[in-house]
């Protein structure tokens, strides 16, 4: 699959573009590659690219992902509680303009449908937290503490001091949205805009709620308790539903990601759901075989060392590995044998060692072997 173009140059800006600039750029390469105007084979490709990169660089949340984390800061799989879709808030074409009004006003005459000014949700966020390994094996549960905006307690979100302090706006008639027109080298053209009288809410306040000063939503301080579930993986993510920013003419909150990041351990080694580890057996275990009790994430297992077992060979645990996190069917680990030859020897073991030299056939001999096979080559 072809890698993404850089986003500013797919716009033709330089990355300290204002959004002005950035908006000039999607306007006049709209135009030109929009399939209804130009019927080249990639037009349609180049078009869906412009709008891409329009709508992370307009977005500033979107824009600062960007410039951090490049591409990969939306690309986390499907939607879902864990690494689940884009976390930074609708995905891609929900943050620029609807094409109709661009192209109506290019093209003059009509009334550009300017997006709703109703409830909105809020922007995604994201934080990070680092867990040991065996936490992200077995499964915990973590304290995390969060600043977000909720409901006032006492206007519930609508900013004033009670219904009666509500009335309907005069200006926009209660819609939100005001109509204004403009000649342009395109024509005249009608666009629908947030009223500015009542900021798009359709309602104006008379008096405005004594505990958030008209907000409709307090700042808040919380620890908020995260289950972290048995499995989860480095890079995976959790979200926490309406924890995020703050909604919009009374749109819900968004929600906050809470990004996993994984310790490494020093001996266990995790490869998708299995668990690897390495360890250490004498020459003598490895020729005669032995039993031994390894370790696992749930605990040792006794496991036989098969006589004649050779360097790096590797042994099998049925089902000790992660357990998944959807079927939950367990992985298995993975045992690495590592044969340590002892430096040190006392004349008993060496004179035995040289007892068993000495009945090794010369032709049995592993280097003559080796070498043999090596001149026939």
């Amino acid at each position: 699959m072809a890698s993404k173009r850089d986003y500013y140059e797919v716009l033709g800006v330089n990355k300290s573009a204002t959004k002005d600039e950035i908006k000039s750029a999607y306007r006049k390469l709209a135009k030109q590659y929009h399939p209804d105007l130009n019927k080249a084979p990639d037009a349609a490709d180049k078009f869906k690219e412009v709008q891409e990169a329009y709508d992370v660089l307009y977005d500033d949340n979107k824009r600062a992902q960007y410039d951090q984390f490049g591409h990969a800061a939306f690309e986390q799989g499907g939607q879902g509680g864990f690494g689940g879709g884009n976390p930074f808030g609708g995905g891609f074409g929900g943050a620029g303009p609807d094409l109709s009004d661009i192209f109506n006003q290019f093209f003059g005459g009509g009334r550009a449908q300017a997006r709703r000014s109703g409830p909105q949700k809020g922007q995604d966020t994201l934080t990070r937290i680092r867990i040991n390994f065996m936490d992200s094996i077995l499964g915990t549960q973590i304290s995390l503490p969060v600043t977000y905006d909720e409901p006032c307690s006492h206007c519930h979100g609508t900013g004033a001091e009670s219904s009666s302090s509500m009335t309907t706006c005069p200006h926009c008639g209660g819609r939100g949205t005001v109509v204004t027109q403009q000649r342009t080298i395109f024509g005249v053209v009608s666009s629908e805009s947030s009223c500015p009288h009542c900021g798009g809410t359709g309602k104006i306040i008379r008096d405005k709620c004594h505990t958030c000063g008209g907000e409709g939503y307090s700042r808040v301080k919380k620890d908020i308790s995260i289950n972290i579930p048995a499995g989860i993986s480095s890079g995976q993510q959790i979200r926490v539903q309406g924890k995020g920013g703050r909604g919009y003419n009374g749109g819900p909150s968004g929600d906050l990601y809470v990004e996993v990041v994984v310790a490494p351990h020093p001996d266990f080694k995790r490869d998708g759901n299995d668990i690897h580890i390495e360890v250490p057996l004498s020459f003598v275990d490895c020729a005669l075989g032995t039993t031994i009790e390894v370790p696992t994430v749930y605990g040792e297992v006794t496991v036989k060392v098969p006589e004649g077992t050779q360097p790096d060979q590797i042994l099998k645990i049925k089902e000790r590995g992660v357990k998944d996190l959807r079927s939950g069917r367990p992985g298995d680990e993975f045992v690495h044998i590592k044969v340590k030859t002892p430096t040190k020897l006392n004349k008993t073991q060496r004179d035995l060692l040289s007892a068993f030299q000495a009945q090794v056939d010369k032709k049995e001999n592993v280097f003559s072997k080796w070498k043999d096979k090596f001149k026939k080559n």
